[in-house]
């Protein structure tokens, strides 16, 4: 069976056609419903039209620049969260001391502020360094000198008054105190150089409080000055130990040693 205008008449009946009773629909003709929307709606704008303001949007936001709430309106910035720089802080009331003033009651010095260590803390922090190393060296000293010694014998020459003596020096014992107590002595002399150069404060100058350091700087005078200005210690001794006692009445509690070398004791 075929159909009228029918462009393809080898297809079987029904192949792609509607039934015989129905007219087949031209070509390019459009399907039922082609061009109409799909679905309910279709076409309609799912959100609002760009441009458009949200629901409850189109409030106008806050102006920039514009002071917030519990801001102060005079200042460009609103009210500072803290308290400006250099203004007393909060339940102090008093203001900090101004960068690169001196502490109250401290003398500057070298751009730094300190307070000067007094003589008498100077020779107990001496006293107690002594005494920790000085009593140990001595005391093995003594002992070389009379347990570590032989016995002395004297001979008289027959017909004279000739008396000679041999022995009396160290033995083998008195020879191993002695080193030890070398030892200990100069051990302790380097040991405290250090401390001294690296922290500015040997184990004397810790108990009492106080610190050597460089004048210009405030800094450690480091370990090579230190056993530096402790050699020059003898040139404090020599016009009667005067240089010892010098600090006494020097502005900057110096010795002949510390003017030298640019350093001085302060407290802290």
């Amino acid at each position: 069976m075929t159909y009228p205008n029918n462009p393809y008449p080898q297809q079987q009946p029904g192949y792609g056609y509607p039934p015989a009773d129905q007219p087949a629909p031209g070509y390019g003709a459009p399907q039922p419903g082609y061009g109409a929307p799909q679905q309910p709606g279709y076409g309609t704008p799912q959100q609002p039209a760009y441009g458009a303001p949200q629901p409850g949007y189109g409030a106008p936001q806050p102006t920039y620049g514009a002071p917030q709430p519990g801001y102060d309106a005079q200042s460009p910035y609103g009210t500072p969260q803290q308290p400006a720089y250099g203004a007393p802080q909060p339940a102090y009331g008093a203001a900090q001391p101004t960068y690169g003033a001196p502490q109250p009651s401290y003398a500057p010095f070298g751009g730094y502020g300190a307070q000067y260590a007094s003589w008498g803390a100077r020779v107990g922090a001496t006293l107690i360094d002594g005494l920790i190393f000085g009593v140990p060296s001595g005391i093995l000293q003594l002992i070389a000198n009379t347990a570590g010694t032989s016995k002395v014998h004297c001979t008289v020459s027959p017909g004279s008054y000739y008396t000679s003596c041999t022995g009396g020096g160290y033995n083998a014992f008195g020879w191993i105190l002695w080193l030890l107590g070398l030892v200990i002595s100069l051990g302790g002399f380097l040991y405290l150089r250090y401390l001294e150069g690296t922290t500015g404060q040997t184990i004397g100058k810790k108990v009492v409080g106080i610190r050597l350091i460089r004048e210009s700087t405030g800094q450690p005078v480091g370990f090579g000055l230190a056993i530096g200005r402790s050699l020059l210690h003898f040139i404090d001794a020599l016009p009667c130990y005067i240089g010892f006692l010098w600090p006494l009445w020097d502005d900057k509690k110096q010795t002949f040693a510390d003017k030298i070398v640019s350093t001085t004791v302060v407290k802290g």
